[in-house]
């Protein structure tokens, strides 16, 4: 327990049975009246974010969280499998909770957010190099303005791509907007 006092940006802290991250906080001394903590939470679960204000003073439960940069080895049905680099020890988070799984290609170090010893959150790289494996050739001539065209990647993911990209060619791509960015 924590008072709204000793409140950080980035802290984690359960306020009604919920998750929040401190993505603000304001101390604020009134000339009338008692002191009070002004914040803005953002629910871990639900991405909603939420204007609150504390008493000065008031106790808050502060969970500890644990940020660790793991490996992704494979994906096991709906699971994926990832190494932690340090000790080698492997586990298994549910696919259905990593945005962007789809660009997720063997051996990309992702970050892993541990809330309470359990993997809460997987964030990967802002950017990844992956291979084309299917796309439409570009037709010469056709490059009046930024034309784009489909292209299947290594991961089976789809991203539009510029007409000049082939087949084999690694592409990094960012993975916060699922847009091409160059050709490696």
């Amino acid at each position: 327990m924590i008072t709204t006092n000793e409140l950080r940006n980035g802290y984690v802290l359960e306020i009604d049975g919920d998750l929040v991250s401190v993505v603000r906080f304001q101390h604020v001394k009134p000339g009338k009246g008692s002191a009070f903590v002004r914040t803005t939470l953002k629910n871990l679960a639900s991405g909603a974010v939420v204007d609150r204000t504390f008493r000065a003073g008031e106790k808050v439960e502060r969970v500890i969280t644990e940020s660790k940069s793991m490996q992704f080895l494979y994906e096991d049905g709906d699971m994926l499998v990832l190494m932690d680099t340090d000790t080698y020890e492997q586990i298994s988070v549910p696919a259905s909770d990593v945005e962007n799984v789809d660009l997720l290609a063997p051996n990309i170090e992702v970050q892993v957010l541990f809330i309470r010893d359990a993997p809460f959150r997987v964030e990967l790289p802002n950017f990844v190099e992956l291979e084309v494996s299917a796309t439409d050739p570009g037709v010469k001539g056709d490059t009046v303005s930024n034309v784009t065209k489909p292209a299947d990647l290594e991961t089976g993911a789809s991203v539009n791509v510029p007409l000049f990209v082939n087949i084999g060619d690694r592409l990094r791509i960012d993975t916060r907007s699922r847009e091409y960015v160059t050709r490696v």
